[in-house]
């Protein structure tokens, strides 16, 4: 009986992970939503890098621009030789500053 006690209430660390996870997304949604719509733009948010973009990848943040595709990308990204994968917070001021001006 105690180890079914023990299954049913959920750890709070658990729920505290479920609820940052769930404000990463509506916050990224948010800024992918303000770069689709205009409001911002990709060089804003690179030079910016708020924390609910510093863990996207720069393809994510590409993507969530109007009228790029896929393709249109990776031709861009691997015309600058940067990886898709690559994190808006892990690159350098000088790399934060190329791709700013490129885009």
């Amino acid at each position: 009986m105690h180890d079914a006690t023990a299954m049913i209430a959920p750890a709070p660390q658990h729920m505290r992970a479920l609820q940052r996870a769930n404000e990463v997304r509506l916050a990224r949604a948010e800024l992918k939503r303000s770069v689709a719509e205009g409001r911002t733009t990709v060089g804003a948010v690179i030079l910016a890098c708020p924390w609910e973009a510093a863990s996207m990848t720069i393809a994510e943040l590409l993507l969530s621009q109007r009228r790029w595709g896929a393709t249109r990308c990776s031709k861009f990204l691997a015309g600058i030789a940067m990886a898709e994968t690559k994190t808006v917070g892990s690159m350098t001021d000088r790399q934060r500053q190329v791709l700013a001006r490129l885009v």
